[in-house]
């Protein structure tokens, strides 16, 4: 009995399961207000595990990412990196513009022990060195992740001129902890249940006023950068009508995306579609599954929208040279996102960090992405793997001219 229904639940859709848990989650804490206290310990749980895999989940993707780039790359991967990044970075302002024109405030368990906000960017940048230069054990076990994302890096660097058999090595030491992630996130019906009667119990059905109103700022952002910004970045390169190739990309890339929930596992239909469009394949066949990598403009838009989510109901003064570094720290978080859905969610603490928002505040932002992770990331990854195909085309395009 109890195999038949683990063996169902594994089978289940995980975007099913999450909004099963979010309607039981409601009805306990509207009809059963007494279970509550029992319930919202999954929620605890939940953000426990996260709060333990994420350290070690940014070093080895990161490191395993620095040690196998391909220092070889071809004079045509150029411009397509170029616009992957410049996609990126300005996706995150996007997503910072809309932050400040329509802040958001959460529900969270603040302990005031735990609030120490910035005075200004100098003071920022001073956090930032010192976070850089920690000890890397002492990184990993206080969740310092601006010096584990430097560490990551460094190690990743000298890893790159490692045997084949080392490299070999890292990638299945990445895929081992992204399998474990996936493990926890399996899980995630059951935290956000407890999330979510927690918040409701604790202030009223207010709580989901605040998830609804970061999901729009969020749907906004995305939808500004696919039908605006990239289209405005296509045009100054190929100065023609960019619809045409925008919205060919959002509908036989991004839809199907939209459902797979993942940008790795939408590959084969973005290298099917560059075929279509009589790209050349030496070129796309590299830059699709790079682009699956570290073209992530919907994963910078979701940490910048959700890290100052964070500071505004926290109180933290962002100003604008704070915000420009932490759309810097959202474009490189984002290039080191999880290929697991959700994954860009654990990046998180990253730019949280920047403010000075400990790691159990930023851990609790990240449950209330997995709330809204329904529709949230689904758009993001469509928007992620749409622009793969685009940027591909509108580079190689360009240099045909």
């Amino acid at each position: 009995m109890l195999s038949n229904i683990g063996r169902k639940y594994q089978e289940t859709a995980l975007i099913k399961l999450i909004i099963v848990g979010l309607i039981i989650g409601i009805i306990i804490a509207l009809a059963f207000p007494a279970a509550v206290p029992v319930v919202s310990i999954f929620g605890d749980l939940f953000v426990k595990a996260l709060k333990g895999v994420a350290p070690i989940l940014v070093f080895v993707l990161v490191m395993n990412a620095m040690a196998q780039k391909n220092a070889d790359a071809s004079a045509a991967m150029k411009p397509i990196v170029r616009l992957y990044v410049i996609g990126t970075f300005l996706a995150s302002l996007v997503g910072v513009t809309l932050s400040f024109l329509f802040p958001t405030t959460l529900e969270l368990k603040i302990a005031d022990a735990e609030i120490t906000p910035p005075s200004g960017i100098v003071e920022v940048l001073y956090n930032l060195i010192m976070s850089v230069v920690d000890n890397p054990i002492h990184a990993l076990a206080s969740a310092n992740y601006i010096g584990i994302l430097a560490w990551a890096v460094l190690a990743g660097l000298a890893l790159h001129a490692a045997s084949d058999n080392t490299k070999v090595f890292l990638s299945d030491l990445a895929k081992c902890v992204t399998k474990i992630v996936q493990w926890v996130i399996r899980f995630a019906p059951f935290g956000i249940m407890g999330l979510v009667a927690n918040a409701i119990g604790t202030s009223g059905l207010g709580a989901l006023i605040g998830y609804a109103h970061l999901l729009a700022v969020l749907l906004g952002a995305f939808f500004a950068v696919a039908l605006i910004m990239n289209p405005l970045i296509v045009y100054l390169h190929l100065h023609k009508n960019p619809y045409p190739l925008v919205l060919t990309t959002l509908r036989e890339s991004g839809i199907y995306a939209f459902f797979t929930r993942s940008s790795a596992a939408n590959i084969p239909v973005n290298l099917s579609l560059c075929k279509r469009l009589n790209l050349n394949e030496d070129t796309y066949s590299i830059s699709i599954p790079l682009g699956a990598t570290i073209n992530m403009s919907g994963a910078a838009i979701t940490i910048a929208v959700l890290s100052l989510a964070a500071a505004h109901t926290l109180g933290v003064n962002v100003d604008m040279p704070t915000a420009l570094l932490l759309s810097i720290i959202a474009t490189v978080g984002a290039c080191g996102a999880s290929g697991v859905a959700g994954g860009s969610l654990l990046l998180i603490p990253v730019a949280c960090a920047s403010f000075g928002i400990g790691s159990d505040l930023s851990m609790q932002v990240v449950g209330v992405g997995f709330i809204i992770g329904v529709l949230q990331d689904s758009c993001e990854t469509a928007l992620n793997s749409s622009s793969d195909v685009l940027f591909t085309a509108t580079a190689e395009l360009a240099a045909r001219k």
